[in-house]
């Protein structure tokens, strides 16, 4: 480690020096650094996220950024930088895509939200082939579209350092998508990612064929998003032919698709002999109770793997939700389940109150809590679930990790 700079006084220097006005928002996160104890030993975050804030702060600019990473050049201890809901452009991207490649400490940069296109895209991308530092990336939210998906797709050709890479909500396109798949089927170090909510025009799910056949030969992947991909039985089927064969995957997100008990077969199949897959998210689907009676049966009798199972807004009702409740009464690996959205009935809020109170299910581990009316018990919403804080994080300690984000046990790059 280097000698400790005075982050603060270095960042008005450099705003004099460049005859930039100080940003207070910046100023105020660089003397809370200055005053970390464990900043030398450690390494620190700088926290520049521009939600999450009680009273308004003034967001990083691109000039801003200018003047921030000509400070943290030589500040070592610096490993991370959340820049997320900023009013960061192409011209920020130039200058980030410049720091990372003289940068060699940066280990987790979260660009999520910010105004980012294609051109800034290919910058990003670019510097990354150079860049043996960082480990985790999220773009989420910036709109590079295909064009720009497809830089990164040929960044995870060269780079092989990189392990978490989030391009939700970027506006990928099919062929992005199918240059990403072909791309892991080599690279050996990316361990999660998130290409969820592209925007695709087909019916045919040549995207979801592609990543299951990414699946049959892919073995460092651990964690894959593919909500909101429009996927069908049909894609569900070719994933579980390939996760047959794949004993790496251990989250799998399926949320917001068009899945129903048909898919969930295949799925079940999988669940009886798969020993890898530790968190399944169908939320937003429409498995409905024989759906969800299909997956209690796999987890009732075979499978001792599955640890988190979210089935939120399915169209369950009591049948399926009590045959759920029954399956954890033998299945002690499960340990996180959530539901809510479904249709409660006396019997389900019977079964999942006395789980909870018989100490089977953490309140931690569920998103629903019982609470009893005039002898009645019903079921309140708690704003659990895996995936909670993917697109923001809370400025408190006030929630477990586990209820907020199940894949934090398994890819932890970072503190987020």
């Amino acid at each position: 480690m280097s000698v400790l700079p005075d982050l603060h006084l270095h960042y008005v220097q450099a705003c004099q020096n460049l005859s930039q006005p100080e940003n207070p928002f910046i100023a105020r996160v660089l003397q809370e650094a200055d005053t970390n104890d464990e900043i030398s030993t450690k390494g620190i975050t700088l926290k520049l996220a521009g939600n999450n804030h009680l009273v308004p702060v003034p967001r990083v600019t691109d000039d801003d950024l200018g003047v921030l990473v000509s400070v943290l050049g030589q500040a070592e201890f610096v490993t991370g930088l959340d820049l997320a809901y900023s009013e960061l452009t192409d011209a920020g991207a130039q200058t980030m895509a410049t720091f990372l490649q003289e940068n060699s400490t940066l280990r987790y940069l979260n660009l999520m939200f910010n105004d980012i296109g294609t051109n800034g895209a290919e910058l990003i991308a670019g510097a990354l082939h150079r860049n043996g530092s960082l480990l985790h990336l999220r773009m989420t939210g910036n709109k590079i579209e295909n064009e720009g998906g497809m830089f990164f797709a040929s960044m995870l050709n060269i780079n092989t350092t990189l392990e978490k890479l989030d391009l939700g909500d970027c506006d990928l396109g099919l062929q992005c998508l199918v240059a990403i798949a072909i791309a892991l089927t080599q690279n050996k170090s990316l361990k999660a990612i998130n290409l969820n909510r592209p925007l695709l025009s087909t019916q045919q799910e040549e995207a979801t064929v592609h990543i299951a056949r990414m699946l049959t030969t892919n073995s460092s992947l651990v964690e894959l998003h593919l909500g909101k991909h429009g996927m069908k039985n049909f894609g569900v089927e070719r994933l579980c032919e390939a996760l047959h064969k794949n004993s790496s995957l251990r989250y799998l997100d399926l949320s917001c698709n068009n899945i129903t008990a048909d898919g969930v077969k295949f799925l079940e199949i999988l669940l009886r002999s798969n020993k890898t897959l530790e968190i399944l998210d169908l939320g937003a689907n429409r498995i409905e109770d024989v759906g969800a009676i299909y997956l209690s049966e796999a987890l009732a009798t075979q499978n001792r793997t599955l640890r988190v199972l979210s089935v939120v807004s399915n169209s369950i009702t009591g049948k399926g939700l009590v045959a759920l409740s029954v399956a954890m009464q033998s299945n002690m690996k499960l340990t996180h389940i959530y539901i809510w959205g479904n249709e409660f009935d006396r019997n389900t809020c019977a079964a999942f109150s006395t789980l909870i109170k018989m100490g089977r299910l953490d309140l931690d581990c569920t998103d629903v809590a019982p609470y009893e009316v005039d002898g009645e018990i019903y079921l309140a919403e708690l704003s659990h679930g895996p995936g909670r804080h993917r697109y923001w994080a809370p400025r408190s300690d006030a929630v477990a990790p586990s209820a907020a984000n199940a894949s934090l046990e398994i890819v932890p790059v970072s503190e987020y």
